[in-house]
């Protein structure tokens, strides 16, 4: 049970700085194209991880198999490259050419996606997700709760104040009345015991 105060946030999942997802993208991808797409499931497989949905890890098993494929495929040519056939060495290019631009383009988008429906970075000490409120601002003030703005409406024009200078006048008068009254008062009393 706990007392007053602000309740215990369950974690939240952060959400790297813009600087360490640019440069995760970056080596994934460079280790993606000198690897000619043999390495081309790491950035798949890190992006199964990250948002974790059954397509993703279809998608990962899929580029396994054609990276499995492409690799059983170079084995099988012929070292020589004047024994292989133009339509050998086309199909491969077309097969690496493939693999590097689906993986790439695939990995890149889904990624870029799934951080920007995260939402922006909270800013340094701000808190990630609304914090409700107190208890005891729940007992004192109902009827204060927090809205968002409806866009739809016109916006609401503040109530103008009542001039504070003319009243501050009127009462400064009636103090000055008061005041001349009580002096008068108390002269007419002290005239009086003098007699």
């Amino acid at each position: 049970m706990h007392g007053y105060g602000p309740m215990p946030q369950q974690p939240t999942p952060s959400r790297p700085s813009p600087a360490a997802l640019t440069t995760v993208r970056v080596i994934l991808v460079a280790v993606t194209v000198l690897s000619c797409g043999l390495l081309g499931w790491v950035p798949m497989l890190r992006l199964a991880i990250v948002t974790r949905r059954a397509r993703d890890w279809f998608l990962l098993v899929a580029v396994i198999a054609l990276t499995v494929g492409l690799f059983a495929f170079i084995m099988a040519t012929p070292d020589d490259p004047e024994e292989m056939s133009d339509a050998a060495a086309l199909l491969m290019m077309l097969w690496i050419g493939g693999l590097l631009a689906g993986v790439i383009t695939y990995y890149l988008y889904a990624e870029i996606r799934h951080y920007s429906a995260l939402g922006a970075p909270a800013p340094y000490g701000a808190p990630s997700r609304p914090v409700p409120p107190l208890p005891y601002q729940q007992h004192l003030a109902p009827h204060q709760q927090h809205q968002p703005p409806n866009p739809y409406t016109a916006p609401a024009t503040p109530p103008t104040p009542t001039p504070a200078p003319r009243r501050l006048d009127q009462v400064r008068a009636e103090l000055d009345e008061l005041s001349d009254y009580l002096r008068k008062e108390n002269k007419d009393s002290r005239d009086g015991e003098g007699r």
